[in-house]
């Protein structure tokens, strides 16, 4: 059985030792990989075209999605995400402070799995993760692996 991956693609350190902190409180089991860029989430998720085995690593079970990333910003990253044959169906929530309608509707537009709005205070933030956490990896089915089906 493979090892289950969580993504999470955040530049900003104090949002990235939040989010991890609420995922070690819910005791969410899975392996935190971050990025903190778009470049790098891209590559983390396809591999570098110059890489014999470009794209030969494991998908994660959920990617956490900030918007507000360097080089690539997260609805290109999105955008690229669902162009792909390989990560067309990958779980992928928007995790951001953006309050701004256009990025929610873009968004949905380029086919989040969700969006959710980063609270301010520690607690409905750690409760938000704790719902993430419980549904996208504990009670969600993910599609099958396109390489076995």
């Amino acid at each position: 059985m493979r090892e289950k991956v969580l993504l999470l693609v955040e530049d900003n350190p104090k949002d990235e030792a939040l989010t991890l902190r609420a995922l070690r409180a819910q005791k969410i089991p899975n392996t935190v990989v971050v990025v903190r860029d778009g470049a790098d989430a891209l590559e983390y998720l396809h591999g570098r075209e110059d890489e014999e085995n470009a794209g030969a690593r494991p998908l994660p079970e959920l990617v956490l999605l900030d918007l507000k990333l360097p080089k690539i910003d997260g609805l290109e990253v999105l955008r690229r995400i669902r162009a792909a044959d390989r990560t067309r169906l990958l779980p992928v929530v928007i995790l951001t402070s953006s309050v701004e309608e256009a990025d929610l509707a873009r968004g949905y537009r380029l086919g989040t799995n969700s969006y959710v709005r980063k609270p301010v205070d520690f607690l409905e933030f750690n409760e938000a993760v704790r719902q993430l956490g419980l549904y996208w990896l504990v009670l969600n089915r993910p599609p099958p692996d396109s390489e076995i089906y």
